[in-house]
């Protein structure tokens, strides 16, 4: 495959593109809150379970730690302003779900939200936490799963109904839309 060079200071860029999600939490007044994620993976199908590595620092992180919960949501190729404003500014001080024009919605299961624009959303307690480096790696026990029918047909998406932002990395995504077997 040609020449081979040293990109070690992008070394994680080499596993993406990644799902780009929306992680809800939640704070003790009652506040939700939203931050973009693109590391994120299932790690257990009995019971079901998921995993998202966030920045220590976040307020994401804060608040999961706090509560116990948060939802994930996935978000379509419309909502990729969304998705870029959730990702780089702090619940801390700002109402992302206000600045994104995102309207929350009451989970079945947690008291985080979900998202009402998003094609799926996916309810979690934490199970567990591992610290890695700058992260936090938050395992969630998924209590609830639930997607709109039109674009998750026979347990996968339809990628020519619904275009899902994969992060490449800083400001770029791409959006899959063709399927392919060997």
């Amino acid at each position: 495959m040609g020449v081979k060079v040293d990109v070690m200071d992008d070394f994680y860029k080499l596993l993406h593109p990644c799902m780009t999600i929306l992680v809800v939490s939640i704070s003790r007044d009652g506040k939700p809150n939203v931050m973009t994620c693109a590391w994120n993976m299932p790690v257990s199908e009995d019971p079901p379970m998921i995993a998202v590595a966030l920045g220590e620092e976040s307020y994401t992180s804060q608040l999961i730690k706090e509560s116990g919960e948060f939802t994930v949501n996935i978000p379509d190729e419309r909502l990729l302003k969304a998705v870029w404003l959730c990702g780089t500014r702090s619940g801390r001080r700002a109402d992302k779900f206000k600045l994104a024009g995102l309207t929350p919605a009451p989970a079945k299961k947690v008291k985080p939200p979900i998202i009402s624009e998003c094609a799926a959303h996916l309810e979690c307690k934490l199970h567990d936490r591992v610290e890695a480096g700058e992260c936090v790696v938050f395992i969630g026990e998924v209590l609830e799963a639930y997607c709109s029918k039109e674009v998750f047909e026979k347990g996968v998406w339809n990628v020519e109904k619904i275009g899902l932002p994969l992060h490449l990395g800083g400001r770029l995504f791409a959006v899959p839309t063709r399927v392919i077997k060997p």
